[in-house]
């Protein structure tokens, strides 16, 4: 049995490996835990707090293990992360070289198929830009080994190039590609296949438990272990997964591929112009049908004439894939286009006809498309049913699992019954390093002055901190608000706010940036970093409960109905609790760190329901009283037994 409090300790070849290294119980904890797991083949839930040093506490026994693990995560950025210095620094330290390999989804590898098609296609006639980022990655796709668009310079992540040049489940033509021996999806599948270590995405780990994708068969065989970080995102990405979409986008990349595909393959052109004609105007009558505002509408809500250009839309798909039937074997590439159609009028008719108790139908609406959803209630058996088939430890952490110290809202959504859980608590000196102040005389949410009253209130502290704040809110039209609110009292504060610019750029401009205060909704709660002097103050402008309108709640919300239990108390208040540990969970991010949260909704200490929140957040001091919070935030602070601290 290994010693994990050695393998942690001061004079350890990790802590000689890792800058600023410093042992912590939890840590060592943890690493036993998920050792313990490892050996025995058991699954397990594990809460680890900020600080604990999570992703070392996981990686060194699963290193040590000599067994093959697949870790999950839910971000990109986390991928690169753990394979580019984590997994490095872990293996030097360790004296533990492994075969490791990152696999992301297939929309991040270039696909030769699809630039050469892009090379004949209608991008020659597109836009200066595009045409120079073609040209950009026409040189790169020269060079590159392993394909991964990441590499590319000057060419943005959101640029309309991308889902031209790289390839979708839907339209990838698998072994039938002339470029299937070059393919870069392949060689990272095969280097995946060959790696003890293999780091992945949520939406990847389910398709590979659920799909075995045509043409490349199972992605992940014979792991020991499945490691899930950011695990409280996997429930709502299963929901989505094991959901049926049919968007517009989807639709009009069929035409367009179809279109470039029937070029390449004589005298299909001239056939099928018409009915992608066809396709098209039914995808814009239909959006035309949805009304003008981008909104998420229930199905039961779409009048007649949706119903209408629904009904016409999947005739048309129902005679388009007729139409290639006919076709079939002229070309590759026009035959998964027929498969594509054929599937795609196969959602539309499940969509349409789809009874009350197989899901919640609805209609996500942009400013330029639309997509139409059939989201299931629950999908807890269907995960059960395919982590079983995977005979393996499963191994859930994040640092926002559990409801104080119950993990029944995590456990229930996913379907495990019996699981070893605990819950370790950060190490962070929260009485010392940070206060909870809790306004007093704020109007109520539903106020319509309450974004005004917020942001009056808060404006002391602002001064206190000198910006260096992150205001949360929980919708856009109340962070609008507070951005009309701030610009008109031209405060000389440096004002980021979210959608002006890409989430990267925000917090690079954040944390360089004079009397900074950034404002952000759901996308900065979580996975945003700020340490040190740059972040002293979070404010949360309401308690996080979601939205009642938006439909995966609404699907949990019958499903919880439908098993008999208050929905309230099974669902909306559990996933309220979680978002809010999340978003407090922005200001204290190192030992030294210092700073205030301030929680804005009085419902905190005005509702029962409040002491749930305030028993779940960490165990910072409270206050009431405003000089108290800007006696923290001032430069002046000093440090004393339990009393605020500035200087680091």
């Amino acid at each position: 049995m290994n010693d994990w409090v050695q393998e942690f300790s001061a004079d350890s070849p990790l802590a000689m490996a890792v800058e600023g290294f410093a042992p912590r119980a939890e840590q060592q904890v943890m690493a036993e835990r998920v050792g313990r797991a490892l050996a025995s083949g058991r699954s397990l839930v594990i809460e680890a707090g900020t600080g604990i040093g999570k992703t070392f506490a996981y990686l060194v026994p699963a290193l040590m293990s000599g067994r093959r693990v697949i870790i999950s995560t839910g971000t990109r950025n986390l991928q690169d992360q753990l394979f580019e210095r984590d997994l490095p620094t872990v293996c030097a330290a360790l004296g533990r070289p492994v075969a490791v390999a990152l696999l992301k989804g297939r929309a991040n590898y270039l696909c030769l198929h699809r630039l050469a098609l892009a090379d004949a296609g209608e991008l020659r006639l597109a836009g200066r830009e595009l045409v120079a980022e073609l040209a950009r990655v026409r040189e790169w796709a020269g060079s590159t080994l392993s394909g991964d668009i990441a590499e590319v310079s000057g060419v943005d992540e959101s640029s309309r190039l991308w889902p031209q040049v790289t390839s979708t489940v839907e339209n990838c033509l698998g072994t039938r590609c002339d470029d299937y021996q070059r393919c870069h999806v392949v060689r990272a599948r095969r280097q995946a296949q060959e790696a003890q270590i293999v780091v992945v995405n949520h939406h990847l780990l389910l398709a590979d438990l659920a799909l075995k994708e045509d043409g490349f068969g199972e992605l992940l065989p014979g792991a020991d272990a499945v490691i899930v970080d950011e695990a409280h995102q996997l429930p709502d990405t299963a929901v989505q997964f094991f959901g049926i979409a049919v968007s517009s986008r989807g639709l009009t990349g069929l035409v367009r591929d179809l279109r470039l595909e029937a070029r390449r393959a004589p005298g299909s052109a001239g056939a099928l112009e018409q009915a992608c004609d066809r396709l098209l105007l039914a995808t814009r009558e239909l959006r035309l049908a949805l009304g003008p505002t981008a909104e998420r509408r229930d199905w039961q809500t779409l009048g007649p004439k949706c119903h209408a250009a629904l009904d016409t839309l999947a005739g048309i798909c129902g005679e388009l894939a007729a139409d290639l039937n006919r076709l079939e074997g002229a070309q590759a590439g026009l035959d998964r286009c027929a498969e594509r159609t054929r599937e795609l009028s196969v959602r539309l008719e499940r969509l349409l006809g789809a009874e009350t108790e197989e899901g919640l139908r609805w209609v996500d609406i942009s400013r330029y498309g639309f997509t139409l959803h059939l989201t299931p209630y629950d999908v807890s058996d269907r995960l059960q049913e395919v982590m079983r088939a995977r005979d393996c430890a499963w191994i859930f952490t994040s640092a926002t699992l559990a409801v104080g110290e119950d993990f029944g809202h995590f456990t229930a959504r996913l379907g495990l019954a019996e699981v070893d859980s605990c819950v370790l608590a950060s190490p962070f000196d929260y009485a010392r390093q940070g206060l909870l102040y809790l306004p007093g005389d704020l109007p109520p949410p539903a106020s319509p002055n309450y974004t005004r009253a917020l942001i009056e209130a808060a404006l002391p502290l602002l001064e206190a901190a000198q910006g260096r704040a992150f205001l949360l809110f929980t919708s856009h039209r109340a962070l609008d608000e507070a951005r009309a609110c701030l610009s008109s009292l031209d405060l000389g504060y440096t004002l980021l706010v979210q959608g002006s610019a890409p989430k990267r750029e925000l917090l690079q401009a954040f944390r360089v940036a004079e009397r900074p205060v950034l404002l952000g909704t759901s996308s900065f709660w979580e996975g945003v970093d700020v340490r040190g002097e740059a972040l002293k103050l979070v404010v949360i402008d309401r308690l996080p409960f979601a939205s009642p309108g938006d439909p995966l709640l609404r699907a949990r919300i019958e499903a919880a109905r439908r098993h008999g239990q208050d929905a309230f108390r099974s669902v909306q208040l559990p996933q309220a609790v979680i978002a809010l540990k999340q978003g407090v969970g922005r200001l204290i991010r190192d030992p030294a760190d210092r700073g205030v949260v301030m929680l804005c909704d009085p419902r905190i200490t005005g509702r029962g329901y409040g002491r749930v929140f305030l028993h779940a957040l960490p165990p910072f001091r409270q206050s009431r009283r405003l000089a108290d919070a800007c006696e923290l935030l001032s430069d002046n602070a000093i440090e004393g037994p339990g009393e605020a601290v500035h200087a680091r």
